[in-house]
């Protein structure tokens, strides 16, 4: 039996279709709902509404799918701002549908569930306006922070300037406390991760199979981080493998990711297609 989730995240909504526990396909909509969120605190009127929306035709097309109503969840975007409860209304408004804003906490225990699978290791999950690590050994969670900063927050806060960027990503580093990841396998989900896989390979077009494993090191994400930041974000375009509508904040995304491993002691990151789409699905108890 197929079921459907719905992933409303700060830079993107994704659809998921799912049927006897493992994953048919994903689709990605970038809708933008925390652009302006990192100054304004709120979100934008145009940014609800497109994103709303977007989650409309998705709903749409999981019930033509057979995938029945999707399970919607949203992220940082709509817990952080002063007026996500009107984006929960207007869904409500245009489908019918609840939206279930997790906190950062369930967003990282989702993101590992879905990463890991019960095994032991750690993730980032770097989306566009939190970033969560979290640490899972012999069955329990050993280290767990969800922090307010990501791709959109960085792009509104610092836009294209390296020493902006990198001013603020060492005062957010800060609130995680120095996890030791040195002796941790750690994972990277997320669209900025799969992106940046997806930029390794140079990709003509999106394969969700090359990028599951792929495996980034520290010095790559630093060379690429420099390279991506060296350029426009229209001449970014032109990369083989670039997502376009990610590259205005592609950079920020793969400097912050290198910051982190560096901080931290992991040497690199391999990248996962299961993230917390998945994860939502297992905590909640919704395969069938």
């Amino acid at each position: 039996m197929k079921i459907s989730a719905i992933d409303v995240g700060s830079n993107s909504v994704r659809l998921m279709v799912m049927a006897d526990g493992k994953t048919l396909y994903k689709q990605i909509d970038t809708t933008r709902l925390g652009e302006g969120l990192a100054n304004s605190g709120v979100l934008k009127p145009e940014a609800i509404e497109r994103t709303a929306r977007s989650v409309q035709l998705f709903a749409a097309a999981a019930e033509l799918n057979g995938a029945g109503t999707p399970y919607v969840f949203a992220t940082a975007s709509v817990r952080s701002a002063k007026n996500g409860a009107e984006f929960v209304k207007r869904v409500k408004e245009l489908c019918g549908i609840d939206v279930d804003v997790i906190s950062g906490e369930e967003e990282a225990a989702c993101g590992i569930a879905g990463a890991l699978r019960g095994k032991d290791g750690g993730i980032v999950d770097l989306g566009g306006a939190s970033t969560e690590i979290t640490v899972e050994k012999g069955g329990r969670t050993t280290y767990s922070k969800s922090v307010n900063i990501g791709t959109v927050r960085l792009f509104d806060i610092a836009g294209q300037d390296k020493a902006a960027l990198e001013s603020a990503i060492a005062e957010r580093l800060e609130d995680y406390n120095n996890p030791d990841l040195s002796d941790t396998e750690m994972y990277g989900v997320g669209g900025t991760a799969t992106s940046l896989a997806a930029l390794y390979h140079g990709l003509e077009k999106y394969d969700p199979k090359v990028v599951d494993g792929t495996v980034l090191t520290q010095q790559w994400l630093k060379e690429e981080a420099d390279l991506l930041l060296a350029l426009t974000p229209e001449q970014r375009k032109g990369i083989k493998g670039m997502d376009v509508r990610r590259a205005d904040v592609i950079a920020g995304g793969c400097l912050l990711l290198y910051r982190i491993l560096n901080k931290f002691g992991a040497k690199n990151i391999t990248v996962s297609e299961s993230d917390n789409l998945e994860g939502y699905v297992l905590l909640k108890g919704l395969a069938k």
